[in-house]
């Protein structure tokens, strides 16, 4: 909805690696591996596949990446190409993260039809989740919205947020979030 809106590129990292895993290559084949354990695919991997994912992206007025980075690591690593603007964390309860990732189970998203994948998934997001918040918190990019209710009003949350965010920036008067 966002990609829509400001008309721009959605790029979604999990889609990407997703598609990556099909191809019949040794990066899809690596990708695979990880993803099929639930386990994280390496920062090299994902950092190299999203650049390459956005390198027609960038030049334009902008993007929407969903679900990079996840670790510290990685936005260290991508900053020089990919300093945001605006970071926005959807906050969900683990029980409806795992109700919507069984909703997509049951749509054809093979990945998520284990419960214990799903499980291993939500550790790794928690032990990570932290450190990303804070390195974004302290560069003023922050943004977070409670994401626990329908798609439209997440929507629009976000939408003003960003417009708070960017009458605060004009005022000189940035506040994390």
């Amino acid at each position: 909805m966002l990609a829509k809106h400001f008309d721009v590129p959605y790029v979604s990292s999990g889609e990407l690696l997703r598609g990556l895993a099909t191809s019949d290559t040794e990066t899809g084949r690596k990708i695979a591996g990880y993803l099929n354990r639930g386990d994280l695919v390496p920062d090299d991997l994902v950092v190299t596949s999203v650049r390459d994912a956005l390198a027609d992206a960038v030049p334009l007025r902008g993007y929407i990446l969903d679900g990079f980075p996840r670790t510290v690591a990685q936005a260290q690593r991508a900053e020089s190409l990919l300093a945001p603007d605006a970071v926005i964390h959807l906050v969900v309860p683990d029980e409806v993260a795992r109700a919507r990732l069984g909703r997509r189970a049951d749509s054809g998203r093979t990945d998520d039809a284990e419960q214990a994948v799903i499980d291993r998934r939500l550790r790794h997001f928690h032990d990570e989740i932290g450190p990303i918040l804070r390195h974004y918190r302290d560069r003023g990019v922050l943004t977070t919205i409670d994401a626990d209710q329908l798609p439209e009003a997440v929507h629009e949350a976000i939408l003003q947020a960003l417009a708070n965010k960017g009458q605060e920036a004009e005022h000189g008067d940035v506040r994390n979030r």
